[in-house]
């Protein structure tokens, strides 16, 4: 009857390790139902063709109106570590000043570029006050009541 039990802990414990070591794909973006981005027609298909066919894009270009982006991304997680892009596809759509489709451009995570980001920070004008002066500086001045009246000098009354 021990080695029932040993062998039931045993299996236990296998069943239970392998949810810690099965990777987990997680879905980012657009989803195809039934068409996918790629199998727009240029010259066949209108903007709002695409539109009922797929739907919004994820985003549209920043310089250009006329470009449509359906993006999809699968990341994969395996345990604990830090999940990992397993696909990105990323489909870009053209279209013509008549909304037709002109082009369909397809991108995977190859043709991407990794861009790294200067973390410096932007100095900014003025003078930079050292240790002493941030903590005596205001020694000595005097503060002015505030008035507010309106004087020769002043006409509105306020400083």
């Amino acid at each position: 009857m021990s080695k029932t039990i040993i062998a039931a802990s045993l299996a236990l414990a296998c069943f239970s390790a392998t949810g810690c070591i099965s990777t987990v794909k997680a879905y980012h973006g657009y989803a195809p139902d039934e068409i996918n981005p790629a199998d727009v027609e240029p010259g066949l298909d209108t903007r709002s063709s695409v539109l009922a066919q797929l739907g919004s894009p994820s985003t549209e270009s920043v310089f250009d109106d006329n470009t449509w982006m359906y993006i999809t991304t699968i990341q994969e997680r395996f345990a604990f570590f830090r999940p990992e892009i397993s696909t990105r596809t990323i489909t870009a759509i053209r279209f013509s000043e008549e909304d037709v489709v002109e082009e369909v451009l397809k991108y995977n995570q190859d043709d991407g570029r990794v861009i790294s980001y200067a973390s410096r920070e932007t100095p900014t004008r003025g003078r930079e006050l050292g240790l002493w002066e941030q903590i005596f500086g205001t020694v000595g001045q005097v503060a002015l009541p505030a008035t507010d009246e309106a004087t020769p000098g002043n006409p509105t009354g306020r400083r």
